[in-house]
């Protein structure tokens, strides 16, 4: 008898990311991902038992890659982080547009899903703004400079403004100069 077949869930998240990124979100199936691994529904479905389960995953490994890409970016832990700080770090992470293909494909999923894996996103964001202390000049920038990067993110990877790679950059250098930080 041979040795059953072990399923890299990377590599089923890579590739549900890039059909989500290739093909658009309602592109996303058990099948879909089966076929690209080359594996059965069954296979895929014994990694995440069903959709929602796949886009979780994806959601999660992403929230992860995240808190990794935001201490690497900043030198220390996510805890050392003031929330001012979080939020100028999550200003040049987004920039980098590089870092963002899994999170438009996590997020574009997300949309078309149950109301929890919403929640997943909404619980995300509030995690970032609710350290913030809006009451200050420091924390009411940093609000406004977090929605002004959210909605540039959801415009560009939506493709619902067309921005030049050039016009991107001016816009994050415009974004971190309303929290008085140097052009990246």
């Amino acid at each position: 008898m041979s040795k059953p077949r072990s399923i890299d869930r990377d590599k089923v998240l890579d590739l549900a990311e890039a059909i989500v990124d290739e093909h658009g979100a309602a592109a996303l199936t058990i099948d879909a991902v089966a076929k690209a691994m080359g594996i059965s529904k069954g296979g895929v479905q014994s990694c995440f038992g069903t959709k929602q389960g796949l886009v979780n995953a994806m959601l999660e490994r992403w929230g992860r890659r995240y808190d990794a890409c935001l201490e690497k970016a900043a030198g220390v832990s996510i805890e050392q982080l003031s929330s001012i700080d979080k939020i100028s770090q999550h200003i040049h992470i987004t920039a980098d547009e590089q870092a963002l293909i899994a999170r438009a494909a996590s997020h574009l999923s997300v949309l078309l899903e149950a109301k929890e894996l919403r929640e997943w996103i909404k619980r995300w964001h509030h995690e970032r703004l609710a350290e913030l202390d809006t009451s200050t000049p420091e924390g009411k920038k940093a609000r406004i400079a977090y929605f002004a990067t959210e909605g540039a993110f959801v415009l560009r990877y939506f493709g619902l403004a067309e921005l030049s790679d050039q016009a991107w950059q001016d816009t994050f250098n415009d974004i971190a100069g309303l929290m008085g930080k140097q052009a990246m």
